[in-house]
Order: C-alpha cells, then sequence, then structure tokens
C-alpha cells in the first residue's frame, strides 16, 4: 500500500475536513454552546482544530512532493496562484457584496457604508490581503445581530481565514529548501528541522513564555504546532517509499489518536499519529474516491467561505432552526460558494501555473543568454557592415 501521484483519497479527506470545520463551528456561531469536542479531549482541541490539523499534515506532503519536481520560481509562482487569488476574492465578496447587503438591510444609507473609515470595507481589505488579519470586521456589523458577534462584542466576518497565514510560511519553508536543494540533495535535514520543531513544541508546552527571548515567532504556539504538523506531512513525502502504510501501522496510529484526544498527549504524540494515519487513509479508501479532488478541488473554497456563510445564515435567523438544520444549511451553501470559487477563479489562476514565472528560472535565464548572444551578433554584423563600407 502506497501514496503515489493522484492516486490517493487525499481529496476526499481535504473535502471531509473542511466540512468537519462547519460542524465545529456551528457550535459557537449558531450560539449552541461549546463544541463537545473540547470536553470529551478534556480542552485539548476541538473538532475543527483536529481537522485543521490534518489539512496541515496534508499540505505538508503534497507541497513537498510539489517541490521536488520544481524550482524555487515556478513553485513560489504555484503557491501565490493557489492561495491568493481565491482569497482576495473572497475578501472583496466580503467587504463590497456582503457587508452593504447587511447595511442596507439594517436601514442604513449606502453611502455611509462606503466611506474611508478606520473600520470600513476598504479597511477590511487592506487589512487583511496579505494574509496577515489585521481586522476580523467592518464597522459593527452583525455584532449585535447574531450569537458569536454577542458573545465576542464585535463583528466578525471570518473567522477561519486566521490559519491561512500559517499555512504560507510553510510555504515559505519548504520554497527555501527548493532553493537550496534541500528536498532532492539534502533531505535529511527536513526531519532534523521538524525535530527542532517538536523540541520548540515541547518547550512551548513545558514553559510557555521561555521562547520569547529567542524569537516572537517560536513562541507563537500556533506557528510552532501547525508547522510542526505541516512538516510531520513533508517528512511522509520525503520518505515515503521507505515508510510502509499498513493495516496494522494505520489501525495502531489510530488508536494512538484516539488514546491521546481522550486521555493527554495529542500535541506531542496524537497529532502525527493523526497525520500518519489521514496518509494511511487516503492509500486505504476505495479507488472511487480517487477523484474526488482529482480534477475539482473544492476543500479551499469550502474553507474559506464556510464561517461568512455561516455568519450571513445566522444573521437571517436560520440557527432558530437547531443544530442540525444550521449546520445543513451552511455545509449546502458552502459547497456552492467553493463550487463557484472553483470554477469562477481559482482553476483559472491555476491554469497560470506553467505562464510567466511558472516556466522556471533556467527558462528566463535561457531566454535572457540567448537574447544577449544575439544582440552581440547583430553588433558584430552591423561593425562587420561599418568596416566594408
Amino acid at each position: 500500500m502506497a501514496l503515489g501521484g493522484h492516486h490517493n483519497s487525499l481529496g476526499f479527506i481535504r473535502l471531509v475536513l473542511a466540512t468537519a470545520v462547519i460542524f465545529d463551528h456551528a457550535f459557537p456561531l449558531g450560539g449552541f454552546g461549546t463544541d463537545p469536542f473540547f470536553r470529551i479531549t478534556h480542552g485539548q482541541a476541538s473538532l475543527g482544530s483536529v481537522a485543521v490539523a490534518g489539512f496541515f499534515g496534508i499540505s505538508g506532503y503534497l507541497i513537498a512532493k510539489s517541490g521536488l519536481s520544481a524550482d524555487v520560481l515556478q513553485f513560489m509562482w504555484r503557491r501565490v496562484l493557489r492561495i491568493y487569488p481565491a482569497y482576495w476574492v473572497v475578501l472583496v465578496i466580503t467587504a463590497f457584496i456582503v457587508g452593504p447587503i447587511i447595511w442596507a438591510a439594517q436601514g442604513d444609507a449606502l453611502g455611509e457604508y462606503f466611506r474611508f473609515a478606520p473600520n470600513g470595507p476598504f479597511n477590511y481589505v487592506s487589512a487583511n490581503w496579505t494574509l496577515n488579519i489585521g481586522t476580523y470586521g467592518i464597522y459593527d456589523l452583525l455584532a449585535d445581530s447574531t450569537p458569536y458577534g454577542r458573545s465576542i462584542h464585535g463583528s466578525a466576518f471570518n473567522g477561519s481565514i486566521w490559519t491561512l497565514i500559517y499555512e504560507w510560511r510553510a510555504y515559505l519553508l519548504i520554497g527555501i529548501f527548493v532553493a537550496f536543494g534541500v528536498l532532492t540533495k539534502a533531505k535529511v535535514i527536513v526531519p532534523i528541522v521538524t525535530g527542532f520543531l517538536f523540541i520548540a513544541q515541547v518547550v512551548l508546552i513545558v514553559s510557555p513564555q521561555s521562547l520569547a527571548t529567542i524569537s516572537p515567532l517560536i513562541n507563537d504556539q500556533y506557528a510552532v504546532s501547525l508547522t510542526l504538523t505541516f512538516m510531520y506531512g513533508a517528512c511522509l513525502a520525503m520518505y515515503s517509499k521507505k515508510i510502509p502504510f499498513s493495516w496494522s501501522l494505520g489501525i495502531l496510529s489510530f488508536v494512538v489518536l484516539l488514546y491521546t484526544l481522550r486521555y493527554g498527549g495529542f500535541a506531542l504524540i496524537g497529532t502525527p499519529a493523526g497525520v500518519y494515519f489521514v496518509m494511511f487513509l487516503g492509500a486505504a479508501l476505495p479507488k472511487t474516491l480517487h477523484r474526488v479532488g482529482m480534477k475539482n478541488d473544492y476543500s479551499y473554497g469550502v474553507y474559506i467561505y464556510g464561517f461568512l456563510v455561516q455568519q450571513v445564515l445566522a444573521q437571517l435567523g436560520v440557527y432558530k432552526l437547531g443544530y442540525f438544520p444550521y449546520v445543513i444549511a451552511s455545509v449546502i451553501v458552502s459547497y456552492g460558494l467553493a463550487w463557484l470559487s472553483w470554477h469562477g477563479v481559482e482553476k483559472w489562476a491555476m491554469s497560470l501555473k506553467n505562464w510567466g514565472p511558472g516556466r522556471g528560472w533556467r527558462h528566463w535565464l535561457d531566454k535572457g543568454r540567448d537574447r544577449l548572444l544575439a544582440r552581440k551578433a547583430r553588433v558584430a554584423l552591423e561593425s562587420g557592415d561599418r568596416q566594408l563600407t
């Protein structure tokens, strides 16, 4: 049993994980209390955080595999195309379509909405466009009209997007590996870096403030834990031909995952076990699921629109129908927007992956050299012609 090329069920699993985040967020966004997963795991994790960890593990595997067949220019160009265009579109839709509709529904003049205010729609886009989240809200919209807004005493349109900056930084780390040939010539550095992050994770658990004097970045628990999870996937990618994927190890990893979630140790032991289990499932699930996400990957769209959809539905009072009707409505609308996002933005962006920078730095270096040689030949020819005359 092995993970090879696109012949796996990772696309299906990512879609399931994105849907699980919607189920998790429905508790605070619909006013249904705390995710019971917190109680089951004694505060270690929510269903959403486990799903995000699965996302990062799969991403680490796929991105590292991508880095094996690209130079750094190609690699970074393709990562930009995958994460930024759809993200920018959801920011614009939030600020200039969803926001104005809610504003107008309250009876306020639209002209007032579009003013350049510190907490207005233009600020929402400019404060968030780099993936570093500067604000979650626009004016006081949703603050008093949704269960979540009332609980945080503020406006929040899309609380899921905070993880994207950590995803992007993990891409940058792999980009550095690609630039220096680590993935092809010194892949042992990948588990070494993973080991360093594991030690940082242990230190953060034992003494949360002890790394602050070294670097604010490694003192960020999410920067460490999410990047570590990503690197577990990258390690599996580097040694995929040597690491066995068997039913016995798959079941064992699942048991370890469940045990640590219930009794403790999820952050240190359960997470690597969980990443292995997810990758095992990618190889073990029926081949009929391999087609999911192979040509049309809706998981990213579900993730970046899910929270926004749930907040809008909460604004409309759908949560009053109960947890499951609210979740079902959220999933249906999120899937619809994810379909539009893929076919209207993401697929077209990815069609440019071999355009311009996607051709790689060698292509442009060779092209520049050819132009230089052609220019020298022209100059020599013109000089010869002048001498003859």
